[in-house]
């Protein structure tokens, strides 16, 4: 088994990229985007924990079992935003019973 010891300044500069991403998300949070801003806010979300995965969880430089750990549960929490948009999307096409 290896290990890999990242740099301090690999360590800083996710840091830093975090930090600007939650002023990112913070800034949108005020802007009217009309249906955008809930996509914006996954986008930013997902970008954010990508980069804790692979760099303060060490996913970067783990073993191809762990990388397919990692794929999958990105894979398994698509399907589900697939399946919830779906029902969230269809709901109003029957119309309202009794009227």
């Amino acid at each position: 088994m290896s290990f890999h010891i990242s740099p301090v300044r690999s360590y800083v500069g996710v840091f830093l990229a975090l930090m600007g991403l939650t002023a990112i998300t913070v800034f949108v949070a005020f802007q009217d985007l009309g249906p955008m801003n809930n996509f914006v806010a996954l986008g930013i979300a997902v970008i954010k924990a990508s980069l804790v995965i692979l760099f303060f969880m060490h996913g970067k430089y783990s073993t191809k079992l762990t990388k397919l750990v990692i794929g999958s549960a990105f894979l398994w929490l698509l399907l589900l935003f697939a399946f919830t948009m779906s029902d969230f999307m269809s709901r109003g096409w029957l119309g309202v019973p009794g009227k």
